[in-house]
C-alpha cells in the first residue's frame, strides 16, 4: 500500500466519554452532549474553539443536523459518517487527517448510538440490495465459524477450547468491574461464562458483546499546537483502514482462523507508526472483542502471538490487565458495551486515560504505545481499523 500516514502530527488534546448502558431516558442528542461537553471541558477549549466535526453513527441519526442541532454548531462543517461497527474510528480517522492537511485548525470526531430503544437485541437494519451471495446468518452464527475453525486447525479439544474462550470473558468482565463507565460492572466467574446459554454453538450468551447506548469524543489539533492547550496529549501515530474485497464466503481457501482485512491493517499501521515488533512494542491494546473467538484470532492477526499460540498466551495471563500486553483493560465491548458509532472512540478514550495515568484501579504501569482496533462485518467479509498511538513524539 501507498499509505504515508501522518505519524506525530496530530495530537489529541480532550476527550470525552459517557457512560454504556441502557439509557431509557436519553435520547443520542442528550448523549452527544454529555460527550461533546466533556471534551471541551477536558482539552480547555470553548465549543466555538472548533473548527469542524466529523460525527459518527450507523443509525441514530442521519446528515450533520444530528450534532449541530443539540450542540447549537454555528454555521461550521458537520459530517456524518458510518463504516459498520469502526464508524467511530473513521470519524476520528477523518478529522485527524483534516487537520493534518491543515484544513482545519481543531476538529472533533464524536460517535453515538443508541440501540436499546428498538427493543431488539442489536442492531437491526434492512440489508441492502445485494446480488444474494451474502449470507443471511445472524452476526454471533457468522462469528461462531471462527471458533470449531481454530481448534481443529491448532488440535485444540472442544471443550479445553471452550476454556480458552471462557477465560477472554472473564477477563474482560474482571477489568470491566473496575470501569464506572462501564456498562457490566461486575465479575462473572469461569463456570457462570462457560455454562451460558447458548446462542451459537460454541457461543453462549457470555460469549457475546453487550448492547448499550452511548457517545465518546475526541478533540485534534496539529501536534505542534499541542501544549497550547495541554500538558500531557496524546499523539496519533497511525491510521489504517481497509475495506476488504469480501471474497471469504466465497472462496474455497478461507478457512475462517483470520481476518485477512485485520492482517493488511495492522501491516499498513505498524509501518506508519515504525513498528517492527507488536508483541514487544505495543503497551497496551484495545481490541473489537464482538464475539470471544474473535479476540482470540486478532490477537494473532494482529500479531500479538504466533500463529496457533494465542490461545496458550490467554491461558497464561499475557493478556491480563497485570500481564505483558494487556488487552481491553477497560473492559472491551464484553463490558463496556458496544453502541456502534461511539465505540472506536471508546477505544481511544482508554487510551487518552491509560497514558494520562488517569484510570485509577485498572491503570497499567508506563504505557508508551497503544493499538486500537474495530471492524465491522463478518468474517471474510468486513472492514478493519487499527490505530497506534503514544505519549511522546518520536
Amino acid at each position: 500500500m501507498a499509505s504515508r500516514g501522518i505519524k506525530d502530527r496530530v495530537a489529541i488534546i480532550g476527550m470525552g466519554c459517557t457512560k454504556f448502558g441502557e439509557h431509557w431516558d436519553k435520547g443520542p442528542e442528550d448523549l452527544l452532549v454529555d460527550a461533546a461537553y466533556q471534551a471541551y471541558e477536558s482539552a480547555g477549549v470553548e465549543p466555538n474553539d472548533v473548527d469542524a466535526y466529523w460525527l459518527g453513527t450507523m443509525a441514530s441519526g442521519v446528515s450533520g443536523l444530528t450534532l449541530s442541532e443539540p450542540l447549537k454548531i454555528q454555521y461550521k462543517p458537520v459530517t456524518r459518517v458510518e463504516n459498520m461497527c469502526a464508524t467511530g474510528s473513521e470519524a476520528l480517522r477523518q478529522a485527524c487527517y483534516a487537520v493534518a492537511s491543515g484544513a482545519f485548525d481543531m476538529a472533533m470526531a464524536i460517535g453515538v448510538e443508541k440501540l436499546k430503544d428498538s427493543g431488539y437485541s442489536g442492531l437491526v437494519m434492512n440489508a441492502p440490495p445485494n446480488d444474494g451471495t451474502e449470507g443471511s446468518m445472524t452476526a454471533p452464527a457468522s462469528f461462531s465459524l471462527l471458533a470449531p475453525a481454530y481448534f481443529k486447525k491448532y488440535g485444540l479439544d472442544p471443550d479445553k477450547g471452550k476454556d480458552v474462550l471462557t477465560r477472554i470473558a472473564w477477563k474482560n468482565h474482571k477489568n470491566g468491574a473496575k470501569n464506572p463507565k462501564a456498562q457490566f460492572q461486575k465479575e462473572v466467574s469461569l463456570e457462570t461464562i462457560k455454562n451460558s446459554p447458548k446462542i451459537a454453538d460454541p457461543l453462549g450468551i457470555m460469549d457475546c458483546s453487550g448492547v448499550s447506548d452511548g457517545s465518546a469524543a475526541a478533540i485534534v489539533v496539529r501536534a505542534e499546537d499541542a501544549h497550547k492547550y495541554c500538558k500531557n496529549p496524546i499523539y496519533i501515530k497511525a491510521l489504517s483502514f481497509i475495506a476488504g474485497p469480501a471474497e471469504g464466503p466465497l472462496s474455497q481457501d478461507y478457512d475462517f482462523t483470520t481476518f485477512r482485512e485485520v492482517v493488511a491493517t495492522a501491516k499498513d499501521a505498524y509501518a506508519q507508526a515504525g513498528i517492527t515488533n507488536p508483541r514487544q512494542q505495543i503497551s497496551m491494546a484495545e481490541v473489537h472483542d464482538c464475539f470471544t473467538p474473535t479476540e482470540l484470532v486478532l490477537y494473532e492477526d494482529l500479531g500479538f502471538s504466533p500463529r496457533g499460540t494465542a490461545w496458550q498466551d490467554v491461558m497464561d495471563g499475557f493478556f491480563d490487565l497485570e500481564g505483558t500486553l494487556p488487552v481491553n483493560p477497560d473492559g472491551g465491548l464484553k463490558s463496556f458495551g458496544h453502541p456502534i458509532g461511539a465505540s472506536g472512540l471508546r477505544m481511544m478514550y482508554e487510551m487518552w486515560l491509560q497514558m494520562r495515568g488517569e484510570a485509577g484501579p485498572r491503570q497499567i504501569k508506563n504505557p508508551k504505545v497503544g493499538l486500537t482496533h474495530n471492524l465491522g462485518g463478518a468474517p471474510g467479509r468486513c472492514v478493519s481499523f487499527v490505530s497506534v498511538v503514544g505519549s511522546q513524539v518520536g
